[in-house]
């Protein structure tokens, strides 16, 4: 890339929000500039490939518009060729998380979006216009920039863990947690916080029971969340337990726990189980803004005003799960998205940018 580009808008990010805002600035005539991240094993390991979390999903029921129903031809119509060959083939089930995002990805192109595939190492938001580090070297000036980042779910790091993820193993309860396969069967929640025991209590509308694994002997959950789980006839609490290993194969998907005792390390039990959802927090993917803006004490980006993607900078907005840690949506997301590019044109118009 050249030493240095001048843009008027530039997006950090390519999930449901970064894609969103690109369609609505390209059609503002903002031709917005998206750096959506590098395929590279690191991002690969740590959940922050291009396209965002909703890639690494397998069916997505809840997102408006997509219902059941073979898009197979739609998909070969939609997409360039030298992309869809390297999806998976459809399987007429509805859209997928892959499917899903290049849709989305595709659409903002088709309004003049452009896209570079590369990481963004560091920027300087201290004066404008914004300056941006990409990986591959150079500088990018930008009058306005948009951060839609996204958060990364946390995992335990097990082998067996990452080999059934998106077939039995899910880090998101609300994505995935209606999907047939766990559907009046047993599943497994790994966690003891507020998010845990909502996740489990979603959980049990659908499974036959919800086993809860919580390493330590009472739950970190608030009290009234932690009656709820006690008092949940479908939710089963194993305290001072941690789940050592995924247990399954590749026709079937996860079939089982090994969970280990935390107090006596050579206790140990297996659960026959057909899911297990990890509910151990996210990360918001802000380390490379090193401080650039202002986060919240769980470190995603604090939109300064009601109902607006400001952030504490004039002139930077944020846009989906790098700023939400409540709802967590692809819908939701993409809803952040447009609003940060309709945020990002006004304040352009304002200044005399655009």
């Amino acid at each position: 890339m050249p030493d240095s580009m001048k843009e008027t808008l530039v997006i950090i990010g390519s999930g449901p929000a970064g894609w969103s805002a690109a369609t609505y600035a390209a059609r503002a005539q903002l031709k917005p500039l998206v750096y959506e991240g590098a395929i590279t094993e690191k991002n690969r390991m740590s959940g922050t490939l291009p396209l965002g979390q909703l890639a690494l999903t397998s069916e997505v029921e809840n997102y408006a518009g997509f219902a059941h129903g073979d898009l197979g031809a739609f998909l070969d119509s939609a997409l360039p060729s030298t992309r869809r060959e390297m999806m998976a083939p459809h399987v007429g089930e509805g859209v997928t998380g892959p499917e899903l995002m290049e849709l989305m990805r595709q659409q903002a192109v088709n309004f003049g979006t452009r896209i570079i595939t590369d990481d963004i190492l560091k920027v300087d938001f201290s004066k404008r216009p914004f300056l941006i580090y990409p990986s591959e070297g150079g500088v990018v000036e930008a009058d306005c920039v948009i951060v839609a980042t996204g958060a990364s779910a946390n995992w335990l790091g097990l082998p067996s863990e990452e080999h059934f993820k998106n077939r039995g193993v899910s880090a998101c309860a609300v994505c995935d947690g209606a999907l047939p396969r766990f559907r009046n069967r047993p599943i497994v929640v790994v966690g003891g916080g507020d998010s845990a025991v909502e996740e489990a209590t979603y959980l049990a509308k659908f499974a036959s029971t919800v086993h809860l694994i919580h390493r330590r002997e009472s739950l970190r959950a608030s009290k009234i969340m932690a009656q709820r789980a006690h008092d949940d006839p479908k939710i089963k609490i194993h305290f001072n337990s941690g789940l050592a290993e995924v247990l399954g194969d590749d026709a079937k998907g996860v079939t089982g726990v090994r969970l280990v005792s935390t107090t006596t390390p050579t206790q140990e039990e297996t659960l026959e189980v057909a899911g297990v959802f990890l509910a151990i927090g996210h990360t918001p993917n802000t380390d490379f803004l090193d401080g650039q803006l202002a986060l919240t004490g769980k470190k995603y980006i604090e939109w300064k005003k009601h109902f607006r993607t400001d952030t504490s900078v004039e002139g930077v907005f944020a846009a989906g799960d790098v700023a939400d840690d409540y709802y967590r949506q692809a819908i939701s997301a993409a809803g952040t998205g447009c609003m940060s590019a309709l945020d990002a044109e006004r304040w352009l118009s304002h200044s005399g940018s655009h």
